[in-house]
């Protein structure tokens, strides 16, 4: 074992012992070949005794190459029993494979043995179009197919995913396998995948250099085939969960080449609708790269003359083992509850162990999730539409919310009833400024008024309070709920894309203009109320050009259910009342 010397030793004995080791290197050389000459000589060796080699050392005689084939495999006769000869083992020509099931239809290639074509054939690339290619034909020319391979070492990454593997497969039917396998003498790649009649593929990968194992991530480099405009790309985001804890990363939040590590029970990569999941088997040891470029597409893709071009952030990840080969499995396909329920994810623990928490319903989710499960309850038992459903449901929603407006008149009824004695307490403590401290003595008083007539200055709001978060649980269920895609309702071709004649907006700003003439509004001023009546409806319909149109038939619904129980109930005792108090308060304002 070699010492450490004092830094203080004097420099004299650092020259003389520098001497010594010159002057014994320099007699070993000079008598290296008098010991060649003079010294014993080793015995002969028998050609046919096996002897043990130097595992390091070249082989004596290079093989011969192979022939012309699908396949070159270096000979095993000049290695030596019991050492592992390095194989090669390559295709000579590109070529390709096909597996599917009634879910969709995969095209590999043995070049880099990776994906070409996934097609989910239940969904369309438009309405009345083809099966929906997932596939995004522009980014992965740019940055990679499917099922590639990631490695830190940016040379070889690019070697192993053009290189040409042998593939070979069970069946083009699944359930089937499919393996790709390459060789050269150094790297030794092997990438394996299982089919069966889900959206699972279940895969194996593994890269070897010289003996040592290869941190090698199986990658969905770009994007999906449905974006197609700016606002698709930007709801591209990555995700992964472990136990009951889920973090979405944004593409601000996301650095191309950045790793993320576990442990995850499942991480990916998604948009508005579809989702690739990877479910590592040992989620301690595995790790997520992200990956964030930048293509062109056309600004409208319509219109031909129209040459602008937009640049947009295009998404994706990598997810593997950090410490040997990685297994997965692997979810392809769309964003619905009914699919995601199915994927078991073993080993989560305080929340449901499958991939459910990919849909993303928000803060709001306790409300969103159990209406969409309504909604999709109505769809699937009552009427197979989804407009008329949503029709069903707002109207049983504004009929369970009939008590709260019928509250409400009583709250303002109230308020009209005490207004005058609110207003003259008012006056009497006018001449006080707000720090003064008789200040205080006034909300005392007006406090203990509301408290004598039995008055609730929010009861007012109380019934915009619970419907609000109605219209957001709605808003965030139709932005995720990929059922909605591409479903019809009279003049409506997607329920989940704006309306293209501007239908229902403009029924938005016509109902929400009728809704406030026929809504008593105790308390506010006959003239702002006219402004109000007038610039509300605008400006939430202009809000609405841009939303869903399933969203608007759920808004402009709404309101209609509401004008014909504000004109039912205007026709009581007490709406009768508020409108007659009403009339007198602004008698009194234009005197």
């Amino acid at each position: 074992m070699a010492e450490f010397q004092n830094p203080q030793q004097e420099p004299g004995n650092e020259r003389r012992l520098l001497l010594v080791f010159a002057l014994t290197f320099l007699v070993i050389m000079l008598f290296q070949p008098l010991l060649k000459k003079y010294g014993p000589q080793p015995p002969a060796t028998k050609p046919e005794a096996s002897q043990p080699q130097n595992p390091l050392a070249p082989q004596a005689q290079a093989p011969a190459p192979a022939p012309a084939g699908t396949v070159a495999t270096t000979a095993r006769s000049a290695t030596p029993k019991g050492a592992a000869a390095p194989a090669t083992r390559q295709a000579s020509s590109e070529s390709e494979t096909v597996i599917e099931n009634d879910l969709y239809r995969i095209v590999f290639t043995n070049r880099g043995g990776q994906v070409k074509s996934w097609v989910l054939k239940k969904y369309k690339d438009r309405p009345d179009g083809n099966p929906l290619e997932l596939v995004n034909k522009v980014a992965a020319e740019k940055y990679g197919y499917p099922l590639s391979l990631w490695l830190y070492d940016e040379s070889l990454r690019n070697k192993l995913n053009s290189a040409l593997y042998v593939a070979t497969s069970t069946s083009s039917q699944a359930p089937a396998e499919i393996t790709f396998e390459y060789a050269d003498g150094d790297v030794t790649v092997r990438k394996s995948y299982k089919f069966d009649h889900s959206y699972v593929v279940e895969m194996q990968t593994s890269v070897e250099l010289k003996g040592a194992m290869l941190t090698a991530f199986p990658m969905w480099p770009a994007g999906f085939g449905d974006q197609t405009k700016g606002p698709d790309y930007a709801a591209g985001q990555a995700a992964y969960q472990y136990d009951n804890k889920v973090e979405r990363l944004a593409i601000k939040k996301i650095s191309s080449g950045g790793t993320v590590p576990g442990p995850f029970h499942w991480a990916g990569v998604e948009d508005q609708y579809f989702a690739v999941v990877f479910i590592p088997q040992d989620p301690l040891s595995a790790a997520m790269l992200t990956l964030r470029n930048t293509i062109e597409i056309p600004h409208d893709a319509s219109d031909r003359n129209n040459k602008q071009m937009d640049k947009v952030e295009v998404l994706g990840t990598a997810v593997g083992n950090l410490k040997g080969p990685t297994s997965n499995r692997l979810y392809v396909g769309p964003k619905t509850l009914e699919d995601l329920e199915k994927v078991q994810v073993p080993g989560i623990t305080g929340a449901e162990p499958d991939l459910r928490a990919i849909v993303d319903f928000g803060w709001l989710g306790l409300i969103a999730r159990p209406l969409f499960l309504w909604l999709k309850w109505t769809h699937d038992h009552v009427i197979r539409n989804w407009g008329w459903a949503i029709v069903i449901q707002t109207l049983i929603i504004n009929l369970a919310l009939l008590p709260l407006r019928l509250s409400q008149m009583k709250s303002m009824l109230k308020m009209q009833r005490v207004a005058p004695q609110i207003k003259a307490i008012q006056e009497k403590y006018k001449k006080y400024s707000l720090r003064d401290p008789r200040k205080a003595e006034m909300n005392q008083e007006v406090s203990a008024l509301y408290k004598k007539e039995g008055v609730n200055p929010a009861g007012g709001c109380l019934p915009l309070v619970i419907q609000m978060p109605f219209l957001f649980a709605y808003y965030r269920m139709l932005g995720v709920a990929i059922d909605l895609r591409h479903a019809p309702w009279g003049w409506v071709k997607d329920l989940s894309a704006p309306d293209p004649f501007y239908i229902l907006p403009i029924a938005i700003v016509v109902t929400m203009f009728f809704m406030q003439r026929l809504t008593p509004q105790a308390g506010m001023d006959p003239t702002q109320q006219k402004m109000m009546n007038i610039m509300m409806p605008v400006m939430l319909g202009y809000i609405s050009i841009n939303l869903a149109a399933g969203l608007c038939l759920y808004w402009s619904m709404g309101n209609l259910i509401g004008i014909v129980q504000q004109s039912v109930m205007n026709r009581t005792a007490l709406g009768r009342e508020m409108r007659e108090m009403m009339e007198k308060r602004a008698r009194k304002k234009d005197k």
